[in-house]
C-alpha cells in the first residue's frame, strides 16, 4: 500500500504506540485485499460483544495507549441491573465481562449507545460518505439504503478505523464494485415487513456468491422496518453486504444505474412457491411457548406502537421481552407505550442483545416465539427453539401462550 508521510509517521509511533499498532493491523487488511491507499472515514460503528476475544483486543489497545480520533457507537451489551430486577441473577462471570467490556470502550473513546441500528437514529451517515460500520444489519443498510460507502467491518477492523482516522481503499468504496452482478427476478408478492424477511432468508438460499444482487419486481419502497429486516437477513442467511432495489434504492434508479457495465453472472428468479417453501422450512410447526422476544435488530418505536396496541388491556400468558435502543425506550415512555407493554407483563429493556451469552441463560433448552430470523439462528447453540411468525402474529402467540397456527 501507498502510505503517506503522516501515515509513515503513525506506523512510527510519532502518533503513539496504540495508534501505530492499529495501523499495522490496517495494512495487513488492506494488503490482504489489494488495496492502495488509505481514506479518511467521518464515522464509525464497532459491533461490540462481551465476549473474550473482544475484550482481549479493546485492552490491547488500551495498554498502548490508542484513543478513539473518531468517537464510534457500538452494539447492545446487556442491562445488568434490569436483567437482575427482571429475570435472575446474572453470572459473577457474566456481569464481570459485560462491565469491563463496557468500561474498556469508555475508556477508548466510544460513544456507549448499546445499539445495533445506529443507522437509524444515532449515527447516521449521508449518500456517498465514507464510514467504517460492523454490525450485519448495519452494513446492507448503510451501503444500500442510505448509499454511503462501508466494507463490511469486523468489530476489531472497526475499531482500528476509529482509533486511526482512516480505512484501506477497497470493496465497496470503489464505484466499480457497488454494480449488481446478479439479477434477482421477484415474481411474488412482497408487501409486509415479514415479507422482506422471507425474502432476505431466501435469496442466500438460491445463490451463495458475494456478488452485488439487484431486486427487481417489487412495487413499492419498504418501510425502514422492511430494509432494516431484510439486510439483516441477507446478511445472515448469506453475505450480502449491499444490494439494490430497481427503482427503489438510491443507486439503483434504473437497472442500467445499477449494473453499468458489469457482466451479470447469474439470474435468479424467488417465487411466491420459493418464499412459502423458506417459510415451511424456516419458520417452524405451531406449538406451546415459554416467553416471547423481539428486537434482533433492535426493535423500532413503530414495532413497539404495534406490540402496545395489540396487548392494551390484556395479559401475557408467557414472559415477552421487547429489545430495542435507548432512546426508543425512553420515546416508548413518553408515548405510553412501555406502560400498557408492563401491565401486560411485558418487558421493554435497552441497551441488551439476544445473542450476549450471561444474558439468556433461563430460557436455554426452552420454546420461544419471535419475528426475527436472525434471533432464532443465533441462538441455536444455545439450543433455544424459536417459531418465527410475524410480528403481530407473534405478540398474539404470547397472549395465548402458544403458537396456533
Amino acid at each position: 500500500m501507498k502510505l503517506t508521510n503522516r501515515e509513515h509517521d503513525i506506523l512510527d509511533g510519532k502518533y503513539g504506540e496504540g495508534m501505530a499498532y492499529a495501523l499495522g493491523i490496517q495494512i495487513a487488511v488492506g494488503n490482504a485485499f489489494d488495496a492502495d491507499c488509505f481514506v479518511p472515514v467521518t464515522r464509525a460503528h464497532v459491533a461490540l460483544s462481551a465476549q473474550d476475544a473482544d475484550l482481549w483486543f479493546v485492552e490491547k489497545l488500551l495498554s498502548k495507549g490508542a484513543k478513539c480520533k473518531i468517537a464510534p457507537t457500538v452494539n447492545p451489551s446487556i442491562n445488568l441491573k434490569y436483567l437482575n430486577d427482571h429475570l435472575f441473577e446474572i453470572p459473577e462471570e457474566g456481569k464481570h465481562i459485560v462491565s469491563a467490556t463496557n468500561e474498556a470502550y469508555r475508556k477508548i473513546g466510544a460513544q456507549l449507545t448499546f445499539d445495533c441500528t445506529p443507522y437509524l437514529q444515532q449515527n447516521v451517515p449521508a449518500f456517498g460518505e465514507v464510514v467504517a460500520f460492523s454490525e450485519s444489519s448495519a452494513t446492507p443498510y448503510v451501503n444500500s439504503v442510505l448509499g454511503a460507502r462501508t466494507n463490511r467491518e469486523g468489530s476489531n477492523s472497526a475499531l482500528c478505523a476509529a482509533v486511526t482516522g482512516i480505512v484501506p481503499h477497497y470493496g465497496l468504496l470503489l464505484d466499480e464494485n457497488r454494480k449488481a452482478e446478479i439479477v434477482v427476478d421477484v415474481q411474488a408478492d412482497v408487501k409486509s415487513d415479514f415479507d422482506y424477511q422471507i425474502l432476505g432468508w431466501c435469496y442466500p438460499e438460491k445463490y451463495r456468491g458475494l456478488e452485488i444482487p439487484i431486486f427487481r419486481g417489487i412495487k413499492s419502497r419498504p418501510t425502514p422496518e422492511g430494509f432494516m429486516n431484510f439486510g439483516a437477513q441477507l446478511n445472515t442467511s448469506g453475505n450480502v453486504s449491499m444490494y439494490h432495489i430497481e427503482g427503489i434504492t438510491p443507486e439503483a434508479p434504473t437497472y442500467e444505474a445499477a449494473v453499468g457495465d458489469k457482466k451479470i453472472k447469474e439470474h435468479i428468479v424467488i417465487t411466491e412457491k420459493d418464499l412459502q417453501e423458506t417459510k415451511e422450512r424456516l419458520c417452524g410447526a405451531p406449538k406451546k411457548i415459554d416467553f416471547a422476544m423481539f428486537g434482533c435488530p433492535h426493535i423500532t418505536i413503530h414495532q413497539v406502537a404495534t406490540v402496545a396496541e395489540i396487548c392494551d388491556g390484556k395479559k401475557f400468558k408467557v414472559p415477552v421481552w421487547l429489545l430495542t435502543s435507548s432512546l426508543t425506550k425512553e420515546l416508548a415512555e413518553r408515548m405510553g407505550y412501555n406502560a400498557i407493554i408492563q401491565r401486560a407483563g411485558g418487558h421493554i429493556v435497552s441497551d441488551t442483545c439476544i445473542d450476549v451469552p450471561p444474558c439468556w441463560q433461563p430460557y436455554y433448552h426452552g420454546v420461544g416465539v419471535t419475528d426475527s430470523p436472525k434471533c432464532a439462528y443465533y441462538n441455536e447453540i444455545r439450543d433455544i427453539e424459536f417459531i418465527i411468525r410475524p410480528l403481530e402474529e407473534s405478540v398474539q402467540a404470547a397472549l395465548d401462550g402458544e403458537v396456533l397456527k
